[in-house]
């Protein structure tokens, strides 16, 4: 449980009146697996929810080493430099043996984290698929009613499971490094697919020729593929953060993309079937909890894996064994 944990009118209070520390309580509070908070949590999410809604929610990912702190941190100044709100939420991978993950995203956005419009809160992973946590989109809530007008979710970096951003944001950007080629041929179809614009960093000093040959050959490739959901081209432009070139033109797509949705109804219908989204994956992950919770369900579990692992039963017969127990277990719970 939470140390000195708060009430629920004082995180109310803290988080309409724009207290970063009472908001940073209250997205550890969300991450918190255990009953008491999860009630409080559950509380503080149901009286927030008329205030949040209100901002741009932009996924950000990319490779590693594509740069992607670095083109945040320089997207935010530009951001908070319009007098706008800025949360940036971000997630770093857990080590899958140690469980522990570096959370070093302050220190990698320096500048960023010491501006009084600009809020970031590093979180991990732990065993989340898809790129970001269980409750990322609780955080973003939290964030909204707190006022932050623009909300970043900086992912993990590409892979195969990095589908989940998607279904939280309103607009997916997805960065990569000058020089197409071969990294054109290996990158996945379906990120490409999913992603609303593509950004090449590091277009300055030697890297602007091969910036702009990159471009030229992901507008030729992406021409190729159908539009996408709300009827939109993926566009591709270039940027350098560190010479703080082409930020704007960023802002600019996303800002007239966003009126584009909002006028064509898709920004409100997609943000519906996003929150049918949320439910089902919510309850399959409380599911899932509820299932490693009974000892009967354990016990035979581990005994039918031992018999996939002596190849004693083909594993989807073992899986409907142990959907078959659970039902018994379920009926005797009820007797």
């Amino acid at each position: 449980m939470l140390k000195s944990r708060l009430s629920l009118a004082e995180y109310q209070s803290g988080i309409r009146n724009g207290d970063t520390f009472v908001l940073a309580q209250a997205i550890t509070l969300v991450e918190s697996t255990l009953p008491q908070d999860r009630q409080l949590a559950d509380q503080l999410l149901t009286t927030i929810l008329p205030f949040t809604g209100n901002s741009i929610r932009l996924g950000i990912t990319g490779i590693p080493g594509v740069g992607k702190s670095t083109f945040i941190e320089a997207f935010g100044k530009y951001i908070t430099k319009l007098n706008k709100k800025l949360a940036v939420l971000t997630v770093d991978p857990s080590s899958q043996l140690t469980k522990g993950s570096i959370l070093g995203d302050k220190t990698r956005m320096e500048e960023l984290s010491r501006n009084n419009l600009a809020f970031i809160r590093p979180s991990s992973s732990g065993s989340a698929m898809g790129g970001v946590t269980l409750t990322t989109r609780e955080a973003i809530l939290l964030c909204e009613a707190s006022g932050y007008e623009v909300i970043v979710v900086e992912t993990v970096g590409v892979g195969q499971s990095e589908v989940a951003i998607k279904n939280m944001v309103d607009f997916f950007l997805l960065l990569m490094l000058p020089g197409a080629g071969d990294e054109l041929q290996g990158l996945k179809k379906g990120i490409i697919e999913m992603a609303d614009a593509l950004v090449i960093t590091k277009a300055d000093g030697e890297n602007i020729k091969k910036a702009r040959e990159a471009q030229a050959e992901y507008q030729h490739a992406l021409h190729l593929l159908p539009s996408s959901s709300n009827g939109s081209r993926i566009n591709v432009l270039t940027c350098s953060a560190v010479a703080n070139e082409g930020i704007d033109s960023i802002w600019s797509m996303i800002n007239s993309h966003i009126i584009t949705i909002k006028e064509s109804g898709f920004f409100h219908q997609n943000r519906e079937q996003q929150n049918i989204h949320w439910f089902h994956d919510c309850f399959n992950n409380l599911l899932s909890q509820d299932i490693s919770l009974l000892d009967r369900l354990a016990k035979s579990k581990r005994t039918l894996e031992d018999r996939v692992r002596r190849k004693e039963i083909p594993v989807r017969t073992a899986a409907r064994e142990m959907l078959d127990i659970y039902h018994e277990v379920l009926r005797g719970s009820k007797s």
